[in-house]
């Protein structure tokens, strides 16, 4: 185990590997901890977990040996105070569109004077945690600047697939529109010297991503990865 905080390592120069969790299972997020992740995200948005779930969830990857990570299902105080209070080391915050909003985010991260988040959570953890504002839109884009600027937006993950959709473009790292909007993000965050990464569910993605300077570097998503696994063991045997 580290004795320096996931935090720490953010806010460094350290490339920090992760996995996506939607199953809300401890076995399943306990299994891909295990694996030598740094980190495991645990899905509120778009997964099965809830907040009744993170208790065991944070518990489990953290045995294993990675920091939990929620991703929160939406850029709003309660959302945020409960991941951290549960359990979570830090918040992946979506839906942020302007610097103003996650000005509000961070501020929900952390307790007075420097912030407004309640006091009082049974697992909150004594380091302060990380906050980490997703770019998925156009507007978000068009603040990114302001927002890097903030005292306690410790990086940026954007979200290809909603970004994709507020350009107009394909879902594609390659892509006319997406490319260079992705290197505009990129630029931005190492001007402003804190990390990047774009979502990815793959290994060859994700190396693509961390060969142009992203650090948060997500290598699999469990559905997917079951999915993809059974369906190339299957294959095997059939040949």
């Amino acid at each position: 185990m580290r004795n320096e905080t996931f935090g720490a390592r953010l806010r460094g120069q350290e490339t920090l590997y992760g996995g996506w969790a939607t199953i809300g299972d401890v076995i399943a997020v306990g299994a891909m901890a295990a694996a030598g992740l740094d980190y495991v995200v645990i899905d509120l948005q778009h997964g099965g977990a809830t907040e009744r779930d993170l208790p065991a969830l944070t518990t489990a990857i953290a045995s294993a040996g990675a920091t939990p990570v929620a991703r929160v299902r939406h850029a709003h105080p309660a959302d945020i105070g409960r991941a951290l209070d549960l359990g979570c080391a830090g918040v992946i915050v979506p839906n942020v569109e302007s610097a103003e909003q996650a000005r509000a985010v961070v501020g929900a991260c952390r307790y007075p004077p420097a912030g407004y988040r309640s006091g009082g959570g049974v697992l909150a953890g004594r380091d302060e945690p990380f906050c980490v504002i997703m770019v998925e839109s156009g507007a978000a884009m068009a603040d990114l600047g302001q927002t890097l600027a903030l005292p306690g937006v410790d990086g940026i993950y954007v979200g290809p697939r909603d970004l994709s959709y507020s350009l107009g473009c394909e879902l594609d790292p390659a892509d006319p529109v997406l490319r260079p909007a992705l290197e505009q993000i990129w630029s931005a965050c190492r001007a402003a010297g804190k990390p990047a990464g774009v979502h990815s569910a793959d290994g060859a993605t994700a190396r693509l991503y961390r060969e142009n300077g992203c650090r948060l570097v997500n290598v699999a998503s469990d559905v997917l990865a079951i999915a993809r696994t059974t369906s190339a063991e299957l294959a095997a045997a059939r040949q």
